[in-house]
This record gives C-alpha cells, sequence and structure tokens, in this order.
C-alpha cells in the first residue's frame, strides 16, 4: 500500500504524487463534497527535484498559489486532453503571468489535427474570455506528440504515454523515476468485454494507478458511450496488471461526501489497499 499522508507532510525530495483536484466534468462547491473536494482534474508530480504537472482542472488553480510563493523554475504540464473540466484552471494559474518561469506544456490527443496552441487560444478569446494568452509573461512552449510515444524527460524520469478510449480522445501517462511508477488514466472508457488490454499492458506492476472511477457498474449501464470508467473495472484492471495500489479518481458531480465514503468502504473491501482520491493527499510509491 502507499503512504498517504497530509499535504503539511509534503517532502519537496521524494517521488511523490499530490491531489489538487479530483473532481470529474465540473467543478462543485456545496457543503456536502468538502471532505473529498469539489475541483475538477489536478495532479502534482516530484520527481526529484523536477516538478511534472498533469491536467490543468480548477484545481491548479490553487496550486499555482503555491508555486507562486516560490522562486521562479522550469515546470512541465501534461495534459490528458483539452475538454473544459481540464484545461479551466490554465488562464488562472498564477506563474504562467509571472518572468522567469519556464513551462513545457503537452498534449496527446490532438495530434495531428489539432494544435494545443491554437486550442488554448481558441478558449481564451473573445467573448468567451477577456484577454488571449499572449498576456502569460512566463516562458511557455506547446507541444504535441501522438500517445503512444515515450518522453525522456532527462534527471531519469521517463513518461510514456498511451491512447486512452474518450471522445475526442485522451492520452495516459505513466511516470517511471527511480524504479518506481505513477500512472495517471483517466477520462476512458473501458471495452464491453471486459478489460483494455492496452491499458493492461501499459499499467503492468505499476505502483500507483490512478483511474477514471466516475461510476458504479449499476450507474454505467445508462452512461454506455460517456467515455467514462467505473470503480469496479479499475479494480479489475488493476487486478489483472498486478498494479499495487489502485486510486480512484474523477469523481462524479452528483457523487457527495457520503456516497462517496460508501464507495471507498466497498473499494477497500474488494481491493485492500486501495485509495479514494481527496484533494490534499499525497501519495508516494
Amino acid at each position: 500500500m502507499s503512504d498517504a499522508r497530509d499535504e503539511s507532510e509534503f517532502n519537496e525530495d521524494e517521488f511523490s504524487v499530490r491531489f489538487w483536484g479530483v473532481r470529474g466534468s465540473i467543478a462543485c462547491s456545496s457543503q456536502d463534497v468538502i471532505r473529498y473536494g469539489g475541483n475538477t482534474s489536478s495532479l502534482e508530480v516530484k520527481a526529484g527535484d523536477r516538478t511534472l504537472l498533469f491536467d490543468a482542472g480548477s484545481g491548479m488553480r490553487y496550486l499555482g498559489k503555491q508555486m507562486a510563493a516560490t522562486a521562479p523554475r522550469r515546470a512541465d504540464v501534461f495534459l490528458t486532453h483539452t475538454h473544459f473540466d481540464h484545461v479551466c484552471g490554465l488562464p488562472f494559474f498564477v506563474p504562467f503571468f509571472i518572468p522567469g518561469w519556464e513551462f513545457k506544456v503537452w498534449a496527446g490527443n490532438l495530434y495531428p489535427r489539432h494544435t494545443l496552441k491554437q486550442v488554448i487560444e481558441d478558449m481564451m478569446i473573445a467573448p468567451l474570455f477577456p484577454v488571449p494568452p499572449t498576456i502569460f509573461n512566463a516562458d511557455i512552449e506547446y507541444i504535441d506528440f501522438p500517445a503512444g510515444e515515450p518522453i525522456d524527460m532527462g534527471d531519469g524520469i521517463i513518461v510514456r504515454t498511451v491512447a486512452l478510449n474518450h471522445p475526442n480522445e485522451a492520452t495516459g501517462y505513466r511516470v517511471e523515476f527511480a524504479g518506481k511508477s505513477i500512472c495517471y488514466i483517466t477520462d476512458t472508457e473501458h471495452p464491453p468485454e471486459g478489460n483494455d488490454k492496452a491499458l493492461e499492458a501499459f499499467l503492468k506492476d505499476a505502483d500507483i494507478v490512478i483511474y477514471d472511477a466516475s461510476y458504479t457498474d449499476e450507474e454505467y449501464k445508462e452512461r454506455v458511450g460517456w467515455g467514462h470508467s467505473t470503480w469496479e473495472a479499475g479494480v479489475r484492471l488493476c487486478d489483472a496488471a498486478n498494479a499495487r495500489t489502485y486510486v480512484v479518481f474523477h469523481h462524479d458531480p452528483e457523487h457527495d461526501d457520503d456516497f462517496m465514503d460508501g464507495m471507498k468502504r466497498d473499494v477497500e473491501a474488494m481491493r485492500p489497499g486501495s485509495v479514494v482520491a481527496r484533494e490534499g493527499m499525497v501519495l508516494k510509491p
């Protein structure tokens, strides 16, 4: 089982993942989502002295405020895809506005039909948004790549990629560092016949698997084709891949804290050592 700790215990020198946003589809703000959190997808991975961010949902705003309190440095942002709940935090990410910061922003789902730079420009355009991306003062490079290619980040970090089953496509990631691995697989739908065999191979022997568990198997019966999976499918996939720690992620906005507590009990009973993602949680392989 991975080490789950409060954010105050986070150590920048270790291989860790911190959850800034865990919700899917749309951000939620009410008393009944306090325990798990209502912000959409945003993760921070520390690998040695490198920072890798995954997705840019509304949780990215809070991550950016913390990063802005430190000296400017370089970091990488990996997007699973550019649906709004996964990019809505980009215009509110404070380090993008601060000279001296350097970012590479990566996307594997657009190539070759679109470019990430153009998609971001189209999102931040009047009358949808008051200012264009040219307002950013950081050094930002937008990189498109075909999902399936590994990326050597240097410093002993390899980011492997895989295509996911989602409307407009999406990309899954596997970060390998110091003999350990953290996998981020969200916004994907499992096939009707069972496990996605490509994903099963991609996740083989992973230490941490963060998986799109938007629904229960029962709820999924009315949501086939929506591009999301279930927590039970995640259990089956992690078992088949011999993954170590399974993390339930991308919580449906209709699932309040009481519902999530019940899901937590169920998933822990089915696969002991599994974790339900909540904002502020830190996991170490």
